[in-house]
């Protein structure tokens, strides 16, 4: 098998290129790195280098955050070939290796020796997701993050609370219509929303505590408008994957499981799918069953 490793210069705070090719001198295993070059090139080596492959066994490695695993497991679900993806996380977010928490995938060779498992993937038109969808507030905030993820004090780390602060004085009421499997289910204004296989998003938030990554079903959550003041009562909820189970919240968020869901407006508005922001007013997807087989590192 061939382990390629994809590395994206502009995640984190830091180009990790040079790192990466030194621990991959320390790996035991046939490897190969590649380094992207602006927004989708992931995407694009990917598909095109399993285009060219003779039917040797591949393995890609997304060296980034959540976006780049986004751009290779993307390439790999366009190019209808198989392959394995693993991810050496080294973004800001790095959400989606959280529902493996005993996990190391920051040792190379524990990845080369690791299994892989079959995921859920999200469909979202041509486009592709594997850990978590959100519109809404959630998706400003995606916005703001981008724009000062490489900003001292406010970006990095600090990147996602700089986009909440933002967004709650601009995004608190956001107008959509959900349909799940074919049937209505919300139609108003909420706060945020998000559909996801994964648990975790925004550097660590358990927006979705009941998510099962290869079940074939979509957690849906809507939030409606809250105030600041209760706002910031339920962040910390939010954060530790609580506001499910809050009695107080009854009526304030909605939830659902689902296969296909359509979100809409009446407006253009964003979705962010793995952080990637894309803009439109009627958004089909679709949640296909173990699509993926994904890397998890051998325990050592």
């Amino acid at each position: 098998m061939k382990h390629i490793y994809v590395v994206n210069p502009k995640a984190g705070g830091e180009d990790a290129s040079g790192y990466v090719a030194e621990r991959l001198k320390d790996i035991d295993a046939e490897t190969e790195m590649y380094v992207t070059r602006e927004p989708r090139d992931a995407t694009r080596f990917v598909a095109s280098r399993l285009a060219a492959n003779d039917g040797e066994a591949l393995r890609f490695y997304a060296c980034g955050g959540d976006g780049t695993l986004n751009e290779v497991v993307s390439g790999v679900m366009v190019s209808g070939r198989g392959a394995e993806v693993g991810c050496y996380p080294c973004g800001s977010g790095n959400d989606y290796v959280r529902c493996w928490p005993e996990a190391d995938f920051s040792d190379p060779a524990a990845l080369v020796s690791g299994h892989s498992v079959p995921v859920d993937v999200m469909r979202v038109g041509d486009r592709y997701c594997i850990n978590t969808l959100n519109f809404g507030f959630e998706a400003e905030v995606c916005r703001t993050m981008a724009d000062v993820r490489r900003k001292p004090l406010i970006g990095g780390r600090m990147a996602y609370t700089t986009g909440i602060v933002k967004s709650l004085a601009t995004s608190r009421k956001n107008y959509c219509r959900v349909a799940v499997d074919g049937q209505p289910w919300f139609d108003g204004e909420m706060l945020l929303a998000s559909l996801a296989n994964g648990t975790y998003a925004g550097g660590g938030y358990m927006c979705a505590p009941r998510a099962v990554h290869d079940d074939g079903l979509l957690e849906v959550m809507v939030i409606r408008p809250l105030g600041i003041a209760r706002f910031a009562k339920l962040i910390k909820h939010y954060e530790r994957g609580e506001h499910l189970d809050l009695p107080e919240l009854k009526g304030i968020i909605s939830y659902c499981r689902g296969q296909r869901v359509t979100i809409e407006s009446d407006s253009p508005f964003y979705i962010a799918t793995d952080g990637e922001l894309i803009e439109g007013l009627r958004f089909e997807v679709e949640c296909l069953k173990q699509a993926i087989k994904f890397v998890v590192p051998e325990k050592r």
